[in-house]
Parts: C-alpha cells; sequence; structure tokens
C-alpha cells in the first residue's frame, strides 16, 4: 500500500482500535482461479503480545480454507470511516481558490499465514468472543448459549475456523493531515453537518488527528 509519511499509523493501540470497531474484513489470497476477495468479520484476540491473531470462520464449502498456501501470507483488509472531502469546505478556499476534491479513509492492512482450525470446540470459542464483542453495547446482548445447542452444534459443523497470526501489519489515516489546521477545523465542522453514515465517524477520526497536532505545536 502507497502510504506517505504523514498518513502512516503505526501505533498498535490505534490500529486495534479501529479493528475492533470495525471487523469485517476483505482477506486476500491466492487460490485455484488466481486472487480471491473474501468478506469475512475476524476478531482480533486479546492481548498485547508482539504478534497479533485474527480469528474467524468460514462457510465448510468455501475453497478459501482448502486452497490458501499455508506458508505463503494473506492479505487482510480493514477499512475505517471513509468520506468525500468538498474543496468548498476548507477555510483557504475564500483566500487563494487553491483547493481541490479530495477523499479521507482510515485503513489497517495485515499480513500473515492463514492457518486451519478445523475443530469445533475452537469455532465455538471464536463465535463466543466475536458475538460477546459486537453484542458489547446492546441492552440485552445475545449469546451463542441463547440459541438451542443441537441447532448451533449442526451450524457449527458447517463452517471451518481460520487463524492469522500477524507477522506485519500496517494503518493509513488519510484525515486531512496534509492541510493546514484552519483548514482541518473547517473539515471537521462540515463533517458534523453531514447526513452521511460515515461523517460522524470521519469527523472524529480528523479531530482526533487535529488535536494531537495542536497538542505537538504547543509543546
Amino acid at each position: 500500500m502507497y502510504c506517505p509519511e504523514p498518513f502512516a499509523e503505526t501505533r498498535p493501540e490505534i490500529l486495534r482500535a479501529l479493528i475492533q470497531r470495525y471487523p469485517l474484513a476483505t482477506l486476500v489470497s491466492m487460490g485455484a482461479n488466481g486472487l480471491e476477495a473474501n468478506p469475512i468479520p475476524l476478531y482480533l484476540a486479546p492481548g498485547e503480545g508482539p504478534q497479533p491473531v485474527l480469528q474467524g470462520h468460514v462457510a465448510r464449502a468455501n475453497p478459501l480454507w482448502r486452497e490458501a498456501p499455508p506458508d505463503d501470507e494473506v492479505l487482510v483488509i480493514f477499512q475505517g470511516p471513509q468520506h468525500y472531502i468538498s474543496p468548498s469546505w476548507y477555510a483557504t478556499k475564500a483566500e487563494t481558490g487553491k483547493v481541490v476534491p479530495t477523499w479521507n479513509y482510515a485503513v489497517v492492512h495485515a499480513y500473515g499465514p492463514l492457518q486451519v482450525r478445523d475443530d469445533p470446540d475452537w469455532v465455538r470459542q471464536q463465535m463466543v468472543a466475536l458475538t460477546a464483542q459486537q453484542e458489547s453495547g446492546f441492552t440485552l446482548p445475545w449469546q451463542v448459549d441463547d440459541a438451542p445447542q443441537d441447532f448451533t452444534e449442526r451450524l457449527i459443523r458447517q463452517v471451518v475456523g481460520i487463524e492469522i497470526p500477524v507477522s506485519r501489519w500496517m494503518g493509513k489515516w488519510k484525515v486531512s493531515q496534509n492541510q493546514p489546521l484552519c483548514n482541518r477545523d473547517s473539515v471537521v465542522a462540515h463533517l458534523e453537518q453531514q447526513k452521511q453514515p460515515d461523517s460522524g465517524a470521519m469527523a472524529e477520526y480528523v479531530l482526533t488527528s487535529l488535536k494531537d497536532d495542536k497538542k505537538d505545536h504547543s509543546e
């Protein structure tokens, strides 16, 4: 991934936070017919060790778990918020007119070997963990044990677990860091007025970056 230094994000806690907030990944692997891309929710196992681990499951009928070379890396892409940025939002538009449209986004790319976990107990544990993460904000969170056991056991036998020990990962946060502080302030203000799905989330990302830079300038 092309990533100029101002947009590079390497802090593990920030990368972890995006993955946990946006767990639906695109898993890119080499299959029998060339490159394959599968959307798969992946759970980032807890722990602050040097090697993060992603866990998930796929349908047993999905050739991914059979075809991915065991010794080759797969690429896992986590897409955070993204939003079109209009040049009319920049404070400097009225001063120079030298502004153009762009797109803001935050992504994490993770690489590692795909390991198969064809074990019903492992799959159940992974399902329980991912479900608990996604249900944690609900008033009455659903649990795997809420469904009849024979029903869930039958479904578990229809999937295969996968695990990806992350050998390297990187983030790209393109959130207006290349703009002067006045433009970043105005971008946040305009994003907060939009009605698009990612408007609020992108405003939050730009504001966080803006606060970090203002803090650096004051020290």
